[in-house]
């Protein structure tokens, strides 16, 4: 396998981390986007043409190389050790890394409507949308680190509860903020 294994999988991590950087802030961006949108009047204009240009910004400069690059070194990761792919817990983490792109892509398509000044979710959807990413990112780490897909029952059932929290929490942010 050779010394270069561990620098393919630091990179690896690195564009991970990046990737989920993005994908982390991207949703709040649309969020900050869909409430000057309903502003209206000049404020409206301002605050939308920024957020364009740092959405902009933070998706082609960022977000999508570092999907790509996340991508092509685990691939390559992968290519250095196949036996990896029969393993059940790898078979697992890689059925959440399919739900991460797929996450991605729908973020890229809510990111190109935006950009049109096109609003189709409201801010509330958007506070649960960007907590996929989190879902996500929880459930392919522990897969990664304990390799073992049989607790992934249990770490599915942690994730469940993780989701009903966080909705918990937004519901209480959304209280507060009313107030």
């Amino acid at each position: 396998m050779g010394d270069y294994y561990n620098y393919i999988k630091s990179l690896h991590l690195i564009f991970v981390i990046t990737w989920f950087a993005g994908l982390f802030y991207m949703p709040r961006l649309f969020i900050y986007h869909i409430e000057a949108v309903e502003k209206g009047g000049a404020e409206k204009e301002i605050l939308s043409r920024q957020l364009k240009l740092m959405s902009k910004r933070l998706w082609n400069i960022i977000t999508w190389p570092s999907a790509i690059l996340a991508v092509f070194f685990a691939l390559w990761l992968l290519h250095l050790m196949p036996s990896w792919v029969s393993q059940p817990w790898m078979q697992v983490k890689l059925g959440f890394v399919v739900l991460l792109i797929a996450y991605h892509l729908k973020t890229h398509t809510i990111y190109k409507k935006l950009q049109r000044d096109e609003v189709v979710y409201t801010s509330r959807f958007m506070r649960i949308w960007n907590e996929g990413a989190t879902l996500l990112l929880f459930a392919i780490v522990f897969l990664a680190i304990l390799k073992n897909a049989f607790n992934w029952i249990y770490g599915v059932v942690g994730i469940f509860v993780l989701a009903i929290l966080l909705m918990l929490g937004i519901r209480l942010y959304n209280r507060i903020r009313k107030d």
